[in-house]
């Protein structure tokens, strides 16, 4: 589990993330939902430990994020807005070297990687280094690396950005599957259809703030908009909502 409160980072002038609170259960999937600018990946970023919060507390599976970063992270599976592979490194590769960082190894780490390898599809680009991976490709090896180890949390950000059509089924079933087998699941996303279908709980940020919380028919019901995307727009402050 996952537990933010009264999260705030400030960049100079600008309150990128500004008073943020929620909760992200085990064995659920919450999805933050914002548009450009308003503080998703700000506040993923603080959560998986990449940037300190000027205020606010982070616990995850009781664990406090800000005063231990290093045990926060052991807990956490990360896909950040950023794939960073390393270029000489082939799928195999990448997926080993996170996994003995994890502390895997031996036969338990082969039979992992083989099969994060045919789960995401990747079995044709298993021996091929990432340098001239396409953008797909690059995404599922940083997701296989980022489970690898088999996290109680898992961070995504933007993780079907740029999929293709088969691609972004086989995300979304891992979603699903982790989402069974207990995991917290927390993501960011701007495909609306996405998000009506995978999220348990979505959590609303424009403006560093969020506006609203729910399922997705709390959020239907709370604009008036049987849209989801409608209702979307009105929540975050594009549309006049009437109340």
């Amino acid at each position: 589990m996952i537990a933010v409160e009264n999260l705030h980072k400030r960049f100079g002038d600008v309150h990128a993330v500004d008073g943020v609170s929620f909760t992200a259960p085990d064995g659920k999937v919450t999805g933050l939902l914002g548009p450009n600018g308003a503080g998703k990946t700000t506040t993923l970023r603080m959560l998986y430990t990449l940037m300190r919060p000027d205020e606010g507390r982070i616990v995850v599976d009781e664990v406090d994020a800000v005063a231990d970063p290093e045990g926060a992270r052991k807990r956490l599976g990360v896909l950040p807005d950023q794939s960073g592979l390393y270029p000489r490194l082939t799928a195999r590769e990448h997926i080993h070297y996170f996994g003995e960082l994890q502390g895997i190894s031996g036969r338990d780490l082969a039979t992992r990687t083989a099969d994060l390898l045919k789960m995401l599809d990747m079995t044709d680009i298993a021996d091929r280094r990432s340098a001239g991976y396409s953008h797909g490709e690059r995404t599922k090896t940083a997701l296989a690396r980022a489970i690898v180890h088999n996290p109680g949390n898992v961070l995504l950000d933007e993780p079907t950005n740029g999929l293709d059509v088969m691609s972004t089924r086989a995300v979304r079933d891992i979603i699903r599957r982790l989402k069974a087998e207990g995991h917290t699941v927390l993501f960011s996303s701007h495909v609306m259809q996405e998000v009506s279908a995978l999220c348990d709980t979505i959590v609303v940020i424009a403006r560093g703030k969020i506006v609203a919380s729910g399922t997705p028919d709390d959020l239907r019901s709370l604009t008036g908009h049987q849209n989801l995307e409608d209702a979307f727009v009105a929540l975050t402050g594009l549309e006049v909502v009437e109340r």
